[in-house]
């Protein structure tokens, strides 16, 4: 439950290694989270991170979770549930692919799909099912902009994230009354390591500023952010541009 200040106890991480989520529970930790889960596919980087985040004061533990596998996810995530109540989850696994790569290789694309779409409807499911048996909680989802309207430049991407973004939306409104808070995270480009090297997008943003979106979002309790908050504006706008004149827009 949330302490006396309203700051979560505790916090859940699909995607243990992703930047945009230690931004966020490092954040938390500094607001009383002391209990952390990192779920994520067993590695160094896994083990690092949660050894940064312990030295930060947090009782931090990691759990075996692979995306592709949906069939674990039951098990793997009700580990987790049953050591105790988990104020938030935040779902924030994925992969960018390689569009050009991706269009030749179709397997390459299905497994973009599958991680994030598919694996997140199953880790999503889960996850909502065991916070509403407790009653509260707030499930956070991770989506992009690039779900607002497919580009020719990442349309396999963007199209997973339309599902992702559509569904989590679906799942706040089926979870309204339950106690149980579902808000959808939409940044635009974020300057990480899976996006090093790329040409860098119009109203960049870095993972601390995502993380303090996020914070904000959950003490708000909003159900959909922006980052940056002014991609709201535009995306409405470029979501009615006719399809040809999108088509020669550099975006």
């Amino acid at each position: 439950m949330k302490d006396a200040f309203g700051a979560p106890q505790s916090l859940l991480v699909l995607g243990g290694t992703s930047e945009i989520a230690l931004a966020t529970a490092r954040r938390l930790i500094a607001l009383r989270t002391r209990r952390v889960w990192l779920a994520g596919r067993p590695s160094p980087a896994l083990d690092a991170a949660a050894a940064e985040l312990r030295g930060r004061g947090a009782d931090v533990r990691t759990v075996d979770f692979d995306a592709l596998d949906s069939a674990s996810h039951e098990v793997a995530l009700g580990k987790v549930f049953a050591e105790g109540d988990i104020d938030v989850v935040l779902m924030a696994f994925g992969v960018p692919g390689d569009q050009a790569r991706d269009e030749e290789e179709p397997m390459a694309a299905v497994r973009v799909a599958q991680t994030n779409y598919t694996g997140a409807v199953s880790a999503g499911l889960v996850c909502a099912g065991a916070l509403q048996a407790q009653g509260h909680g707030s499930l956070v989802v991770l989506s992009s902009v690039a779900g607002e309207r497919a580009r020719r430049a990442d349309f396999i991407y963007g199209s997973s994230k339309a599902g992702l973004d559509a569904f989590a939306q679906g799942l706040g409104d089926a979870l309204q009354g339950t106690g149980v808070q579902v808000m959808v995270v939409r940044p635009g480009f974020v300057r990480t390591r899976a996006t090093a090297g790329l040409p860098e997008q119009p109203l960049a943003t870095g993972p601390e500023e995502v993380a303090e979106a996020i914070v904000t979002g959950l003490r708000r309790r909003s159900e959909t952010v922006w980052v940056p908050g002014s991609l709201r504006v535009v995306m409405a706008a470029l979501r009615h541009v006719p399809r040809p004149l999108f088509r020669r827009l550099p975006v």
